[in-house]
């Protein structure tokens, strides 16, 4: 059986999401740092896009926050799926080994499945990425603790 080369790709990495104390400044880091550019910025969070169309959500959580999942850190990666059958595909192995917690359409015709590791960690698989669908708004997603 002859299999498509892209079938075979798998997913890739597109968005990181950082939990912070003090947007500000995480945004003057991360601008510097990774030669990001701050595309949306509100009260509460930043989307910051770098090389390859990267982007990196930042939520500020306040100075008390701790890295606990709900707290400062890195608290899932977004993966864009190569095509709709690969985002199928992956939703299939999370149903499969009962990791799947939920599917989702986005206003912005972005799918997204969300899973958990085996430690319980979130998984977010989307088709398409950034560069089939650019985000012009903070996605809710990162509201979701």
């Amino acid at each position: 059986m002859a299999s498509d080369a892209s079938a075979d790709r798998g997913p890739q990495l597109s968005s990181v999401v950082v939990f912070v104390r003090d947007l500000g400044q995480s945004v003057d880091f991360y601008r510097e740092l990774l030669l990001m550019t701050e595309t949306v910025r509100t009260a509460t969070a930043a989307l910051l896009v770098g090389a390859g169309d990267a982007q990196l959500y930042l939520r500020v959580m306040g100075p008390g926050g701790e890295h606990p999942l709900g707290a400062i850190g890195v608290q899932y990666v977004i993966w864009t799926a190569d095509g709709p059958q690969d985002l199928d595909r992956c939703e299939r192995v999370l149903k499969q080994r009962a990791a799947h917690v939920s599917s989702r359409d986005s206003e912005d015709g972005v799918r997204m499945i969300e899973g958990r590791d085996p430690d319980g960690l979130p998984v977010v698989i989307s088709h398409p990425g950034p560069q089939g669908a650019a985000r012009h708004d903070i996605m809710a997603r990162i509201y979701a603790w």
